[in-house]
């Protein structure tokens, strides 16, 4: 392992960072220079002003998004700041381009304070077709995510609802694997960070009015200081809101006290938090997705040494995992496609529905795609633009409808 860090620097080193601009037209002429610049610019400057959803059509805005960072909570490393972020968001925009062909800018803010962040990103919004929330710390997160849903554009926390929307995926084709009902099972999840809250709000269907619906029985999520439930006082308001779709028991334990009797563990905390008696403690065929990175909450061998069925980490090296790239350079792309305002809860249900489908006979070892199937960023973009065109129907059809009964 300290020969790849090694190796990864030498190349960051080389390369001087991993992505460039280039030009798309050659300007080696004063014609061409005329078309690019001035004086020709000047008609899509102005065919813009008067249609400004023209801009998808004539610049960089409809197949270009910005990923935007704080460095609050970089994966595995922290809070190491804006500038000791910036090669993982390099990192990120090399993926949407790889995967979806989309143009990603990173975007390194230097400040913690939610309102500069919100209006910062409200600032250079016109120059994107969308907004990639990356590594930013809950619960401020949260707010940012929420108070940027009015700017016309998507803004989407991808280590939110992206890990949420493949661990779903995940989740439908495990269920199958173990022949259970997903809405029957007890699912247990450490961790109730951005990706914990999402990945229980997703499971639980909270708020969420929609055809592609499936709610497990049972969500118990724990933190470090064990299971969050109504009597506990240290809760902030985003853990107090998971008390409206989780726990409903207020059950009181340890993880370890908690995941008994659980049909599914899904760890998004920290390395070697269970034990093979935990997983013997479990109900018969138990499904865990420990996503830890770099050392899962039980290594996969331990796991299933113990009895597991099926086991996912968040690791290229073992089977089963469960990365955000499955989702986020096809949500996007498909959000571009349909020039979508929001990322709404149906896109992120289609998408994970289509990425559990592209798995036509799921096994113990293959409950979800391989994190380099360059297809699947159009499966995805697929499922997510017919979903907002769906949407759009819907919502057309209500108002006609309103229409029609106050024209009574």
């Amino acid at each position: 392992m300290d020969d790849v860090y090694k190796r990864s620097v030498e190349l960051h080193k080389q390369m001087q960072g991993k992505i460039e601009m280039t030009n798309k037209i050659p300007v080696d002429n004063s014609e061409t220079l005329s078309l690019v610049y001035s004086p020709g610019v000047a008609q899509p400057c102005l065919e813009i002003e008067k249609d400004e959803e023209k801009a998808y059509d004539l610049t960089m805005k409809g197949n270009t998004i910005a990923v935007v960072t704080n460095g609050t909570a970089v994966l595995g490393l922290g809070d190491i700041g804006p500038t000791a972020a910036l090669p993982v968001m390099e990192g990120k925009a090399m993926l949407f381009k790889k995967f979806a062909g989309i143009n990603a800018v990173p975007i390194c803010i230097d400040s913690k304070n939610t309102r500069h962040i919100i209006e910062t990103i409200r600032r250079i919004s016109p120059a994107f077709g969308g907004i990639n929330l990356e590594d930013i710390k809950a619960p401020e997160s949260f707010e940012i995510e929420e108070k940027l849903q009015d700017i016309g554009i998507p803004v989407f926390h991808d280590d939110q609802h992206g890990t949420a929307i493949v661990t779903l995926a995940a989740l439908i084709n495990a269920a199958k694997v173990v022949d259970k009902d997903i809405n029957e099972m007890k699912v247990v999840i450490n961790g109730a960070g951005a990706a914990g809250i999402a990945i229980a709000k997703l499971l639980r269907c909270f708020g969420i009015d929609s055809d592609l619906c499936m709610s497990v029985k049972q969500l118990i999520v724990c933190d470090s200081k064990g299971s969050i439930h109504r009597f506990r006082r240290d809760l902030n308001k985003a853990k107090t809101e998971l008390l409206k779709y989780s726990n409903f028991d207020d059950v009181d334990g340890s993880i370890q006290e908690v995941i008994k009797g659980a049909d599914v563990f899904i760890g998004v905390s920290k390395g070697n938090l269970l034990t093979q008696e935990d997983i013997k403690n479990m109900a018969d065929k138990p499904i865990i997705f420990a996503m830890a990175n770099p050392t899962p909450e039980i290594m996969p061998a331990d796991a299933k040494a113990a009895g597991a069925a099926v086991v996912g980490t968040g690791r290229s090296d073992f089977a089963n995992q469960i990365n955000n790239v499955l989702a986020f350079p096809g949500i996007f792309k498909g959000a571009l496609l349909a020039r979508a305002s929001t990322i709404s809860t149906e896109m992120k249900l289609a998408a994970a529905h289509a990425i559990a489908k592209y798995v036509e006979n799921p096994t113990a070892e293959e409950v979800i795609p391989s994190a380099l199937d360059t297809s699947m960023a159009k499966v995805v973009a697929d499922a997510v633009e017919q979903s907002v065109y769906h949407e759009r129907e819907m919502a057309k059809r209500i108002a006609d409808a309103d229409a029609e009964y106050d024209a009574l």
